[in-house]
């Protein structure tokens, strides 16, 4: 096809042909799959005959020096086969879509292991936002299946030097009031702690030092409320049914005196600070073993893909009532949570009459 060309038509045709071949060759001696856990992430890469530790080091937007020291060996001399850890850091990875000018972003991917969820995979890649994750690869914690390839971030590489830019994208889409780093764990314990009294008791410090008739009030409706407990908490034989011992993941909040607030909302306590946005899902739900609730109305709930501290409202039609719980984190990675949309605190179960393991739910928020 070049036999009649000019020769600098030739030589232009040889140059693309030769960029080709060498991307190409580039992308099969890469490994994409990021290895390791955050903060110590990294790519793996096989050394090819002729190649550089300057060259391997444009390919990856990497310092030589930072990959010699990540994969603990010198830079006197390279091996071909020899296998070296590329780490992925600031300056040459990217899950906030940010990057230079003259960089673009190549996808890198983690395969997905058995009974792996998106929290999990979230945790390990830097507490990566689920939102972030579903964007990226079209796929929601439901549709997640063993061996399925996800993005978990981008490499930013060089335009003009690394092979690996031909397959790059100059525009990464990063989902709204989403930030790297604030995963639901961190935001799951704050909740936690808002619904905890105080450890210190300043009430009944308070109390002891002025009013000594005062608190032996106090301590009396204490050891009250705890007998009322005790005598509620056995008729509840659907939350022992179907949950026994609570995962060592779900938070449990106690209930004080302090916490005399609960006006009776019908609904429960989060009622009146429901603001739903239109989304809704349905499907089974588990309960959990929670001391809040049964005085107070402070229902909640551990539900996948929902934001923590989001109030959803729980709708069970064959009682043809509701109750709204406040999401205290994501299901946990566990077998009993196979097949369920959520789990609901014991009291906010026995409010809507549910008197089964597992019931079928409509949930809004």
């Amino acid at each position: 096809m070049l036999r009649n060309a000019s020769p600098m038509l030739k030589y232009k045709g040889v140059l693309v042909i030769a960029l080709l071949v060498f991307t190409q060759f580039a992308w099969s001696q890469s490994d994409m799959t990021v290895k390791g856990t955050s903060p110590d992430l990294y790519l793996m890469h096989t050394v090819q005959p002729k190649e550089t530790w300057f060259a391997i080091g444009r390919l990856y937007n990497s310092q030589p020096k930072d990959i010699a020291t990540f994969s603990g060996v010198t830079m006197d001399k390279l091996s071909i086969g020899q296998e070296l850890k590329v780490p992925l850091s600031a300056h040459n990875f990217s899950q906030d879509g940010k990057k230079n000018a003259d960089e673009v972003f190549v996808p890198v991917y983690h395969i997905v292991q058995e009974k792996e969820w998106m929290y999990r995979i979230s945790q390990n890649y830097n507490k990566l936002p689920i939102e972030s994750l579903e964007k990226w690869n079209s796929v929601t914690n439901d549709q997640l299946q063993a061996g399925m390839k996800l993005i978990v971030g981008y490499l930013k590489v060089k335009t003009a030097s690394s092979p690996l830019a031909a397959n790059g994208l100059k525009k990464l889409i990063v989902p709204a009031a989403t930030t790297v780093g604030t995963a639901a764990k961190p935001t799951e314990t704050a909740v936690v702690k808002t619904e905890k009294p105080a450890e210190t008791k300043p009430a009944e410090t308070k109390t002891t030092e002025t009013k000594p008739a005062d608190t032996k009030t106090t301590e009396t409706k204490v050891e009250t409320h705890k007998e009322e407990l005790k005598k509620e908490e056995p008729k509840k034989e659907d939350a022992k049914k179907d949950i026994g011992t609570p995962p060592p993941t779900t938070p449990v909040t106690p209930v004080s005196a302090t916490e005399g607030n609960y006006s009776g909302y019908k609904g429960g306590y989060f009622k009146p600070t429901y603001n739903g946005s239109g989304k809704s899902t349905a499907g089974n739900a588990g309960i959990f073993r929670s001391t809040s609730g049964w005085k107070d109305g402070k229902y909640y709930a551990l539900m996948n893909n929902v934001p923590v501290g989001t109030i959803v409202k729980i709708t069970y039609n064959s009682t043809n009532k509701s109750v709204f719980a406040k999401v205290l984190g994501q299901l946990p990675d566990m077998r009993e949570s196979v097949g369920l949309t959520l789990r609901l605190s014991d009291a906010a179960a026995a409010e809507l009459g549910a008197e089964m393991g597992k019931f079928y739910v409509d949930v809004a928020y």
